[in-house]
This record gives structure tokens, C-alpha cells and sequence, in this order.
């Protein structure tokens, strides 16, 4: 072997370099790239990655739909398997990215969901004052003083990085969501009874990011900007990816990079509403679903889809189309405002995807989630 192309393996494999630094590496030293890449990845990984996990219920052509059992709250994550994980963890190479949004009394929302509010409930020095906790005040039990805090959310469940439920959007009157759920009969005073967040298993599945923003050479799309399937299909081959059965699909508007410039916590709430509103329309919503097999799809704005819609559905028109057709007719579930900044700066388009939402029975989302991606 080449020194130079044992050394630059040698270095990937420890975990300093990203694929886009190895490509870089490469042609400064003169070698092949797809010769380091080959070494670097081995056999056995390679084939993992390139192994197509068949779908169980997915047809082309259709999609999913209500194919799991009058009872089903899963939807098209029914189809996560061992297989599949291990796919996905075929990606690891040994960098973690943190795919969540931070989130704060300040952070920007769309305007249909509560207000957050953090508050201190219980603090040191409040502890000391008030003299209310025998455990704190007692010098028999407690003679360093020890104290401690504690903090109160009031939050919605659909802020920050979220995953939006099967129970999150209802059609037609008496209201349905997916698998023919009545809203009457599942959302009570206290959360959803059935579809809730609890009912989304750990995600551990392949992701392919789509780099919009970048495919365009910008650093962010433009307010109302739509995202049809040509213009996916043309990214992804600038990728030189494209999107298996199964796979998670990650839209970039860069949206997530306006976020982040206010305080890290999206409190530039005109800046990020102003950009927003990008996303992507019906037809590349039913393309992912139906002709590519997308087990689950999500951006970086907080909906997803492009507003107002320029496409509607075929049986009658909805302010949110692509919410209707992906989570009530088809069971898909979706993800916003997921931060993919640091997936596109190192050139990083197929990843292993992991998500476990927290567990609050009753609520519609999981809110304020944290997803890692590993490559």
C-alpha cells in the first residue's frame, strides 16, 4: 500500500477527519480518493451500508396508507427492524452530530402553538430563605447544607426540534386522523388516548440529507420557496446518493443556520420567520413516499412544508397538504427544525439516524428532541 494512502487511513480511522476532510486530504497528496475511501470503509461495512432492507407493507406507487390493522398507532415505523438498524449503524464511522435545536423562553414558534416558559421552582438560596424542607433546614441531617434546584416547564409540545405524531392533524367532520382515529374519541382534556408521542418506538434507521440551500449555492432558501421533486432528484445527484426504501430523508433549507445566529435559541424570531416558510410541496412529498419508499421525512423549518401551498391535495383543498397526505393518510411521520448545519458543512449525506422521543403520555409531539447522527 502507498504510505501516503496508509497514513490518511490511518488518520480517518481515528476519528479527526470527516469523509469531505479524507476527499480534500486525498488530492493534496496526490492519491485516489475513492481508493482511501474503499480502505477506509471495508468490506463489511460497505456491504452493510449498500444492502437494501426490504420493506414489508410499502408498495410503489401507493405508499403505505392504513395497512397495518384497524388498531395500528404505529404507521409506516412498523417497518424498523434489527435490519435495518444495523444499517443504519453501518454509517458510524466515528463522528456524532447533534441534530437538535437548543430552546428558550425566547425562541421562535409557529404562531398555532403555546408559549414556553421556563421557571425556577425550587432554588438554593429560596431553599434557605423560606425554610420549608426539613431535609435542607435540619443541622442533624444536614450540616454542609446541602441544597439543590429545580425548574418548572410550561412548554407546547410542538417547539425546537420535533417529531410530529400520528395524532397531531385531523381531516373532515367528525374530525379523523390516521388509520380512521376519531377525534372525539381520542382527544380528551388531558392529551391524545391514543396516537400519542409514547406510541413512536426508538428510531434507529438510514438517513439520506438532502442539501437544498447548498445543492443552489446558498446559505439558505428564500421565504415561500417550493421544493418539488425535480429539484430533490437534482440535489441528490450532485450528492452522488440517492435514496433507499426505509431511508429517513433530511431536507436543509438552511433555516437551522438562521436559528442558530439568534443566541443559539432562534431568539431572532422575525429573522427566522422570515425564511421559515420554505419547504417542500405535495408532489415531493408523494415522490419520497411513493416512488422512493421514505420511511420518515423532515427539514429544518418548523413545518415542513412550503406555505402558502402552491399544490393541494386531489380531493379538495387543505392549508397544510403535505401534513395531511403524510400523516393521516399515509402514517409517516415527520420531523422539523432539525439542525443540519454541521451535517452540511462536512459534506455528510448518508448517516446512521437515532431518536428516542421522550415519553410524555398524552402528547400530540415530541418536543424539543434531540436526534444524533452518526457517519
Amino acid at each position: 500500500m502507498d504510505a501516503r494512502v496508509e497514513g490518511l487511513v490511518a488518520e480517518a480511522r481515528s476519528g479527526d477527519l470527516t469523509r469531505r476532510q479524507v476527499v480534500e486530504r486525498a488530492g493534496l497528496l496526490g492519491v485516489s480518493a475513492s481508493a482511501v475511501l474503499a480502505l477506509l470503509d471495508g468490506p463489511s461495512v460497505a456491504a452493510a451500508a449498500g444492502r437494501r432492507v426490504r420493506p414489508k407493507k410499502w408498495r410503489r406507487g401507493t405508499g403505505w396508507g392504513w395497512v397495518w390493522g384497524s388498531d395500528d398507532e404505529v404507521g409506516a415505523l412498523n417497518e424498523l427492524s434489527p435490519a435495518l438498524a444495523r444499517k443504519a449503524l453501518s454509517h458510524a464511522r466515528g463522528h456524532v452530530y447533534d441534530l437538535g435545536l437548543a430552546y428558550d423562553r425566547r425562541s421562535f414558534k409557529f404562531p398555532g402553538h403555546s408559549n414556553g416558559e421556563i421557571v425556577t421552582y425550587r432554588s438554593p438560596q429560596g431553599l434557605l430563605l423560606q425554610r420549608d424542607r426539613p431535609e435542607v433546614t435540619d443541622p442533624s441531617t444536614n450540616s454542609t447544607l446541602t441544597t439543590y434546584a429545580s425548574c418548572m416547564n410550561t412548554i407546547s409540545d410542538n417547539v425546537a426540534t420535533q417529531i410530529d405524531g400520528l395524532g397531531h392533524i385531523y381531516e373532515g367532520d367528525p374530525p379523523h386522523a390516521y388509520n380512521g382515529f376519531k377525534a372525539s374519541e381520542i382527544v380528551g382534556d388531558y392529551g391524545l388516548v391514543k396516537l400519542d408521542v409514547t406510541t413512536i418506538p426508538p428510531i434507529v434507521a438510514p438517513a439520506k440529507m438532502i442539501d437544498v440551500a447548498g445543492h443552489l449555492g446558498r446559505r439558505r432558501l428564500p421565504g415561500h420557496f417550493a421544493i418539488g421533486p425535480d429539484l430533490l432528484r437534482a440535489a441528490l445527484r450532485r450528492q452522488r446518493v440517492d435514496i433507499d426504501p426505509l431511508d429517513i430523508v433530511l431536507i436543509r433549507t438552511g433555516t437551522a443556520g438562521v436559528w442558530l445566529r439568534g443566541d443559539g435559541v432562534g431568539a431572532n424570531t422575525e429573522e427566522v420567520a422570515a425564511v421559515d416558510s420554505a419547504g417542500i410541496t405535495l408532489s415531493a412529498a408523494r415522490w419520497l413516499v411513493e416512488e422512493k419508499g421514505a420511511l420518515m421525512i423532515g427539514s429544518d423549518t418548523s413545518g415542513l412544508e412550503v406555505t402558502p401551498p402552491p399544490e393541494q391535495l386531489p380531493d379538495g383543498t387543505s392549508f397544510n397538504p403535505v401534513h395531511v397526505y403524510l400523516l393521516p393518510r399515509q402514517g409517516v411521520h415527520i420531523l422539523e427544525l432539525v439542525n443540519l448545519e454541521d451535517l452540511a458543512r462536512d459534506g455528510v449525506y448518508e448517516l446512521g439516524f437515532v431518536l428516542s422521543p421522550n415519553k410524555i403520555s398524552g402528547n400530540v409531539a415530541g418536543t424539543v428532541q434531540r436526534p444524533v447522527g452518526l457517519a
